[in-house]
C-alpha cells in the first residue's frame, strides 16, 4: 500500500510572528520556516506503517512557493522515499487556499492511487484544518479527523480521537483520508546521514497548470491584526477588595 502525506512549509512554532506595517499581512521577510508541526507527525506514522510492512511507499507532496523544497527534504530525511513539488506561488506571502490545494491533491491522488492519505490536522498558520475534509469530499473517500491512534488492519484503519468527554473509535474502509492530532506520535529527528541521503532522493517539480487547476484565490484578506495587548493585573490586600474589583468589573 502506497501512503501520501502533504507537506506544508509554515513560519517555525518557535518565530514570533509580526504583522506587516500596513496590515497587509504578516512580515516573513528573514523569517526562519519549517515543516507544519501536524505535517511532521503524518509523516512519523507513515514511515512507521511502512518500517512495520503495513505500506510499501511514503510520497511527500507540497504545494506553495520553491522553496517548500525544503520541507520536502526534511520529509525525505525522516524517510519518506519520494516527493512531489507542486510550485502554485511565487512571492512567499501568497498562501493557497484549502479548496485549491484539495483540488491539487485531488489530482496527485488519481495519479498516485494512495491507499491513505495521512494529514496534519491544520496548518498552524492559518489554522483552516478543512484540506483533509475538503479531499475526502472530492475524491468520495471515507475520513477520520484529529486520530491521536491509528490502526491498519483487514483495509480498514481504525482511528481514535480525542473528544469531550472521553475517546471515540472509529473505523473507515481504505482508501481513506486520516488527519493527524498531536497525541499520534513524536516525530524523530532527521539524522546528518538520512539528510545527505534524502538529497538523492526523487523530487518531482509540477506546476498546477501541469494538472489544469486554477488556483486563483477566492478570499480577499481585508486587513491582519496582532492581538490586542493584554491588560496589566493589579494587587489587592484582602479578600473583600477583591469582590469589589470584581463587582466594579461586572464579573461577580
Amino acid at each position: 500500500m502506497k501512503i501520501l502525506v502533504p507537506v506544508k512549509r509554515v513560519v517555525d512554532y518557535n518565530v514570533k510572528v509580526r504583522v506587516k506595517a500596513d496590515g497587509s499581512s504578516v512580515d516573513l521577510a528573514n523569517v526562519k520556516m519549517s515543516v507544519n508541526p501536524f505535517d511532521e507527525i503524518a509523516i512519523e506514522e507513515a514511515v512507521r506503517l511502512k518500517e512495520k510492512g503495513v505500506a510499501s511507499e511514503v510520497v511527500a507532496v507540497s504545494i506553495g512557493v520553491a522553496k517548500a523544497e525544503e520541507a520536502l527534504r526534511t520529509a525525505l530525511a525522516m524517510g519518506a522515499d519520494r516527493a512531489i513539488l507542486i510550485t502554485a506561488a511565487e512571492d512567499v506571502h501568497t498562501d493557497i487556499e484549502p479548496l485549491a490545494v484539495a483540488k491539487l491533491l485531488h489530482k496527485v491522488v488519481e495519479a498516485e492511487q494512495p491507499g491513505l492519505v495521512i494529514a496534519g490536522k491544520q496548518a498552524i498558520d492559518n489554522d483552516m484544518n478543512a484540506t483533509g475534509q475538503m479531499l475526502a469530499a472530492l475524491l468520495g473517500w471515507g475520513q477520520a479527523t484529529s486520530a491521536s491512534a491509528l490502526e491498519i488492519a483487514e483495509g480498514t484503519a481504525r482511528i481514535t480521537r480525542e473528544v469531550d468527554g472521553g475517546l471515540q473509535v472509529v473505523e473507515v474502509k481504505l482508501p481513506a483520508i486520516v488527519t493527524c492530532d498531536l497525541r499520534l506520535n513524536e516525530p524523530r529527528y532527521a539524522s546528518l546521514p538520512n539528510i545527505m541521503k534524502a538529497k538523492k532522493k526523487p523530487l518531482d517539480k509540477k506546476t498546477p497548470a501541469d494538472y489544469g487547476i486554477d488556483v486563483s484565490p477566492r478570499l480577499d484578506v481585508i486587513k491582519t491584526e496582532e492581538p490586542a495587548m493584554r491588560a496589566a493585573g493589579q494587587k489587592v490586600g484582602s479578600v473583600n477588595e477583591l469582590v469589589s474589583k470584581l463587582k466594579e468589573a461586572g464579573v461577580a
